[in-house]
């Protein structure tokens, strides 16, 4: 920090602003690396928004009560993480000149759990804007259950800063539209309207008016000419917060890399940097020191500094008024702690159903539905609905009303057709905290999901996935709705556990291990059709599922065969093993729900159930073979799917693909030979 003043000819305001802009452009010119031009053309924004409104308190980020912050063009990190030093949390001027390197606390893009003040991890673009929907969502209802009269302990906003390409991301309209329909009106985005994208101007494919559009899904619209006005800036937020029916878009007309002589207003600002010359100059025009890099004048640094006691100040209040709370409502408060600690309450499991063959057959997203009703009651933090196919996917919670505007105290959420807003929105809520987020669909659109999918597991958000109508079993919809590649696909995400249960019984126990699941999203592969239920006095208890794999019928002495099945294929697995049995073949069969299970398991305990390497090894499921490689040996198939299925009823559908049981014992019989 230097004692350097600005030139009198600049306003105390305008050198705060251009103080970030210059910590911005050095971090990026280091690392030769990194996206100055948005930056520079937010950082009146930023400054707007971080000094005069934002409720945060930098010694304590995970703060119910603060505002929450989300840059969803991630590729302006450095802006977030000037941001965050200035204005006091543990990230020091080393972590800034450290910028994109190996090992660092200031990534390309923000990763949630990696820096400090950081609540989401955003880049994907559209992504951040959706998360910000969940955060804003998940507010209303906590607010709606928990405040009272006089003790407002849920009272906060959520900031999402966006950009042009975010908007021209499918996710962002949906996520939009829904949000305008909820009447989201704590939920405040600022637009940077900079006319500038990767290729060049906006103009060769983004010409639409974005203000209407917005209008029309509901939203309060501004229109900030100069984004370089901090005054207007301000004024527009404030008019945004007095907003209580509808979310708020402000678009602000800004200058990608305002301030540089030759790179305001060009692409070439976007993803590279300025040059070591261009940045001097840039500086020089600015008023700031051009022979100093990463240069916080005292003045400025104290500014900033200002939010470390405001933001105590703020923190301090909120917790007098809980603990006042806390006697005044002991049962609400004690409900809190449980929901924002994210544990499970007391005897949360002690409803689940159990099941026998006497209440079968039954389909594994029936059986979904029911363990789903049977833990609501209990852990109150379960919310969730489906993207329109609730009565399908058996997501809906009984005895409960929707989250609709002025029923924000509702746990099922209508998402209507919008499955990748659907599964952003979800990670939004999981990190807000104090809601648990499930989410449905058929399997086959989880397409549509994956990129929110993927930094669910990046950022190890416990949130459930469930997803219907598993296989071909679908049957007449046909092969744009029959699941092949999905469930391979699906497993390839690190940290994502995937469940197909093989019945009723198995199912309650993937719900179960869903529950207790903290370090990353689980995905529940449920079937459309009825499925045998096991008898468990004759076969080992469900509960092993959590073991990811088990021995469901075993043979006397070593098996000639081990058939391993996963999900509905499981029972043909059961019904081959009778046919082989009678031709004197015996047959160990497994159930394989959860290979993420199963893979955590000991050496040991993998073989006893796949058995030694030279026994042959089946493995069936109706979904492609990619994957099973690792589980098989040099006596070892697959029945699994090449193609896309076909238009008939599922049964024959499935006997078609050759899913019979006299299949599978033909299968074995050519193994063993």
């Amino acid at each position: 920090m230097t004692t350097d003043q600005p030139e009198s000819r600049i306003t105390l305001e305008n050198h705060y602003v251009n103080t970030i802009r210059a910590l911005c452009m050095d971090a990026v010119e280091k690392a030769n690396s990194g996206h100055p031009g948005a930056p520079m053309g937010l950082a009146p924004a930023a400054y707007s928004l971080w000094t005069h409104f934002l409720k945060h308190n930098p010694a304590d980020p995970s703060w119910p009560d603060r505002d929450r912050f989300v840059l969803s063009g991630g590729h302006a990190s450095s802006l977030l993480y000037s941001m965050l030093h200035l204005t006091g949390y543990d990230l020091t001027m080393d972590d800034i000149e450290n910028f994109r390197q190996w090992g660092s606390r200031t990534p390309g893009h923000p990763e949630y759990g990696v820096t400090p003040g950081v609540e989401t991890t955003t880049g994907p673009l559209g992504q951040g804007f959706a998360n910000a929907v969940g955060m804003a969502m998940a507010e209303r209802n906590l607010a709606a259950r928990f405040n009272r009269e006089g003790w407002e302990i849920v009272d906060h906003h959520t900031y999402v800063m966006c950009g042009d390409g975010d908007l021209m991301e499918g996710i962002s309209y949906e996520a939009a539209s829904l949000a305008g329909h909820f009447g989201l009106s704590r939920l405040i985005c600022l637009y940077d309207d900079n006319d500038i994208s990767i290729e060049g101007s906006t103009d060769i494919t983004f010409t639409e008016n974005v203000a209407l559009r917005f209008e029309a899904a509901g939203w309060h619209v501004q229109v900030v000419e100069d984004g370089n006005d901090v005054s207007s800036v301000v004024n527009a937020i404030e008019r945004a917060r007095a907003e209580d029916a509808k979310p708020s878009l402000i678009q602000l007309k800004t200058h990608i890399a305002f301030g540089s002589p030759h790179k305001q207003g060009s692409a070439d600002a976007h993803g590279a940097p300025l040059g070591i010359e261009e940045v001097k100059l840039t500086k020089t025009a600015l008023g700031c020191p051009d022979d100093e890099d990463f240069c916080v004048t005292d003045q400025a640094g104290l500014h900033f500094q200002e939010a470390v006691p405001r933001g105590e100040r703020l923190q301090a209040e909120w917790e007098a008024l809980f603990a006042d709370y806390r006697k005044a409502h002991p049962d609400l408060a004690a409900q809190w702690d449980v929901a924002i600690s994210g544990e499970m309450p007391e005897g949360w499991e002690a409803d689940l159903p159990v099941f026998s063959p006497s209440d079968g057959p039954m389909a594994t997203r029936a059986a979904s539905g029911k363990a789903l009703n049977a833990l609501a009651p209990r852990v109150t933090t379960l919310m969730g609905g489906s993207a329109d196919l609730a009565p399908s996917n058996k997501t809906i919670i009984d005895g409960v009303h929707d989250f609709q505007k002025g029923a924000y105290d509702g746990r099922n959420i209508r998402f209507g057709v919008r499955e990748h807003a659907m599964a952003s929105i979800m990670s939004g809520m999981a990190l807000h905290k104090g809601i648990r987020p499930y989410g449905g669909t058929f399997l086959v659109f989880v397409d549509y999901m994956r990129p929110s999918i993927r930094l669910a597991a990046l950022m190890k958000l416990p949130v459930i996935y469930v997803f219907t109508h598993d296989s071909l079993a679908v049957g007449e919809d046909g092969p744009t709705h029959q699941p092949v590649e999905h469930l391979p696909s699906l497993r390839m995400f690190e940290g994502v556990t995937v469940i197909r249960p093989a019945d009723a019984a198995e199912t309650v126990e993937a719900w179960r291990a869903a529950m207790t699941t903290t370090e990353g999203p689980v995905a529940l592969i449920l079937s459309r059709q009825k499925l045998p239920i096991l008898d468990r006095t004759v076969y080992p208890p469900a509960e092993n599922l959590r073991k990811g794999a088990y021995v469901l019928k075993e043979t006397v002495g070593e098996p000639d065969i081990v058939l391993v099945g996963t999900g509905s294929e499981v029972s043909l697995c059961l019904q081959a093993e009778e046919m082989l049995a009678k031709e004197g073949i015996s047959a160990r069969v497994v159930s394989m729900p959860c290979w993420a299970l199963f893979d955590k398991m000991g050496r040991e305990y993998r073989d006893s159930v796949l058995g030694g390497e030279e026994t042959p090894r089946l493995v069936v499921e109706a979904a492609h073979p990619m994957g099973w490689f690792k589980y098989l040996n040099k006596n070892s198939d697959v029945m699994g799917i090449i193609g896309f299925g076909a238009s008939a009823p599922g049964n024959v559908v499935l006997a078609k693909y050759g899913f019979t049981a006299d299949n599978v014992a033909k299968g074995a019989r050519a193994l063993i030979a």
